[in-house]
């Protein structure tokens, strides 16, 4: 339970460490920010373990980006 605390700390004070970069970022760079935290917060809670921990933090980074890089692009083409 100690690990488990211990490990959903660490996620929520890289999230808002990387929150303070939000004026210097892209919106893909935010989003896979978001995701992250998101997917590390996530694979916590499922697996209860670091690997799990790792791989919902990967997968959320990658999904963050993809899904706000779509949302600029199409943004752009509305824009022009």
């Amino acid at each position: 339970m100690r690990n488990y605390r211990l490990t959903l700390l660490a996620c929520l004070l890289i999230s808002l460490f990387l929150m303070g970069c939000v004026e210097t970022m892209t919106d893909t760079q935010k989003g896979a920010a978001v995701g992250a935290a998101a997917g590390a917060v996530g694979g916590q809670i499922i697996g209860r373990n670091h690997q799990s921990t790792l791989i919902g933090a990967g997968v959320g980074a990658l999904g963050g980006a993809l899904i706000n890089d779509a949302i600029s692009q199409e943004k752009n083409k509305q824009g022009n």
